[in-house]
């Protein structure tokens, strides 16, 4: 069996605008060029997984019906753009109601789940977020990261300057950036 590299994709603040809790298809707003930079690794034959905790599940603010809707909704969206997502795992805990896991970014579970799942190479992966938890989540599971100061991200990079969080392999503004590094990055390994 040959395993193959995926790129992993925080959502909230990477794929879409930050809303707090975000169910409502209102509400769901992309950011600028992130349907044409998913296009583009679709289009270079990588893996695209979104990988996402939603603590609102576990605090009772949405249900796993009206994330599946909105996931429904992103990828309507994205395919206007010829884009798609391979795979969606999400996160419904909080560690303040429904104890620890596994799967909640920084732990690399949703990574090692999708791992097993669908053959991938985690040491060939990329996972592209905003957070510090999606920062620990990839560098646990062995992927190589990329921060966008999209979202929560521009907070982050301060946080790498002082020591305070590791340091990606790259920090870059948004998805589309890390869509030219991870594919320039790839080409030059040829």
């Amino acid at each position: 069996m040959t395993l193959r590299p995926a790129v992993f994709l925080d959502r909230d603040g990477t794929i879409n605008v930050e809303v707090n809790y975000l169910y409502r298809l209102e509400d769901l707003q992309t950011i600028a060029g992130v349907p044409e930079a998913i296009s583009r690794l679709n289009r270079a034959g990588r893996f695209v997984v979104v990988v996402t905790n939603q603590a609102g599940i576990a605090r009772g603010f949405y249900g796993v019906e009206e994330m599946h809707a909105l996931h429904e909704h992103l990828n309507a969206v994205l395919k206007q753009h010829d884009a798609h997502v391979d795979a969606w795992l999400f996160c419904p805990h909080h560690p303040d109601f429904t104890g620890p896991c596994a799967c909640r970014k920084p732990a690399p579970g949703m990574l090692l789940e999708a791992a097993v799942r669908y053959d991938l190479d985690l040491g060939q992966s990329w996972l592209v977020g905003d957070s510090a938890g999606d920062l620990g989540a990839g560098t646990a599971a062995g992927s190589r990261t990329i921060l966008v100061r999209t979202g929560y991200g521009a907070a982050v990079e301060s946080l790498i300057e002082t020591g305070e969080v590791e340091r990606p392999s790259v920090v870059v503004d948004a998805l589309p950036q890390a869509v030219d590094h991870i594919l320039r990055t790839e080409l030059e390994r040829l």
